[in-house]
């Protein structure tokens, strides 16, 4: 099992325990100032390069790692598999992220010790793991990446690569944007209707050439087309925007940090 530092006041997610450490971060326990106060782990965002080393560096420790493997995020639907050459990429800022990870929004692995993360501000993070074959993959899922079907094709590559079943993955939903708080345009929603249907019921109309977008829900139909079981998904159901004081929301206020997910499979 790996030793989590509870400083940081992480967020464990249900099956977090002796196969896989699965935990989200707060906004709290790191050096960054002014808005990006404290935990920021973005250095995409304007904050302080250093501060952002900082922080990488407690959230590592904590986890019991020496380095994060962190991917450049696109808000698009490619996947990256981590083996010992790639573990630990990413971690020393955006030209590690680009030079390792170029446009890649999830990445899975079968390697113990290997911290896999993605950054988000609204945008809904998601681990999956794989009790059966050992094995992990996370995936960045906003509007753009849901529509895409990221998430899917994540499962897809864990299957690929691993031999993984769908009916053994375990899921975790970290926090995100709520279905009342992310108000969308008609060409938005129209992408969306193409992805899932009409009948998906994530659209909910607002005002005039506005709706709302349930996000999360989106990412459940995919997780049940892929053949996750529902009583495998595990949402922690808080929306960023209305939970500022915790977790960063790119939609409640610019500039703002970035937290993470973070899972490592045991050694």
């Amino acid at each position: 099992m790996v030793r989590v530092d509870q400083t940081l006041a992480l967020r464990p997610f249900p099956f977090s325990g002796d196969g896989v450490t699965a935990v989200v971060t707060t906004r709290h326990g790191g050096v960054s100032t002014g808005s990006y106060a404290s935990l920021n782990l973005g250095d995409h965002v304007g904050d302080d390069h250093e501060a952002v080393l900082e922080n990488r560096r407690r959230l590592a420790a904590a986890l019991g790692v020496g380095r994060l493997t962190v991917p450049d995020q696109q808000h698009g639907d490619r996947v990256a598999a981590v083996g010992a050459a790639l573990a630990g990429r990413g971690h020393d800022g955006v030209a590690d992220s680009v030079a390792a990870f170029p446009a890649i929004d999830a990445l899975i692995t079968n390697r113990p010790g290997t911290a896999l993360t993605i950054m988000v501000a609204d945008c809904a993070p998601v681990v999956l793991f794989d009790p059966a074959r050992g094995a992990i993959g996370v995936a960045h899922c906003g509007r753009g990446g849901t529509v895409l079907g990221v998430l899917r094709k994540t499962v897809e590559a864990m299957t690929a690569a691993f031999g993984s079943a769908p009916g053994d993955l375990l899921a975790g939903i970290g926090p995100a944007i709520g279905p009342a708080s992310y108000e969308i345009g008609d060409a938005q929603a129209a992408d969306v209707t193409a992805a899932f249907g009409p009948d998906a019921g994530l659209l909910t109309p607002t005002r005039p050439g506005h709706c709302t977008l349930d996000v999360v829900g989106g990412l459940r139909i995919q997780l049940r087309a892929a053949g996750v079981k529902d009583d495998n998904v595990h949402d922690m159901a808080t929306d960023t925007k209305t939970s500022t004081g915790t977790f960063f929301s790119d939609r409640a206020a610019r500039p703002c940090g970035r937290f993470m997910i973070a899972a490592v499979l045991a050694d």
